[in-house]
């Protein structure tokens, strides 16, 4: 499975708004000029983003974004799947479609990867992410 950029950028956006302080609205020109992430791109992954309820927006000249509900609750695997789609390796994990499901001998396999992903990137939230930065931010580097 890849993630493509819609989900890096995402992720990489959202990020950026954690780590502003609380409350703190961010417009996606400030976003773009801090990431190097294009500000077009950034107004068509904001569309997903809003109809899931991880951003919310104000509009007008003080206007922008900022998480949809508290960063603990957001998780990696919500905003994948907000930008993303389903995040299954392959459709007949979890639709009904292969006539020989009963009988295929990769099922399993398939299912247990798309369990073992979803199990991955639905347990690291926003705030995972941020305590993440901070930390690295903190750590001394010797030669």
């Amino acid at each position: 499975m890849r993630i493509s950029t819609k989900g890096r950028y995402s992720l990489e956006a959202l990020l950026y708004m954690v780590l502003l302080p609380q409350g703190e609205y961010s417009s996606t020109r400030t976003i773009a000029e801090n990431t190097g992430i294009s500000d077009g791109y950034l107004e068509q992954l904001f569309i997903p983003l809003r109809k899931a309820g991880i951003v919310q927006g104000i509009r007008g000249p003080q206007g922008g974004y900022l998480p949809g509900r508290p960063v603990a609750e957001i998780t990696v695997g919500e905003i994948l799947r907000a930008v993303e789609g389903p995040l299954e390796p392959v459709a007949c994990v979890t639709e009904n479609i292969c006539p020989m499901k009963d009988t295929c001998i990769s099922t399993h396999t398939w299912s247990d990867l798309y369990h073992e992903i979803t199990d991955c990137v639905d347990a690291i939230s926003l705030a995972d992410l941020g305590a993440a930065y901070y930390a690295l931010d903190k750590m001394e580097y010797a030669i």
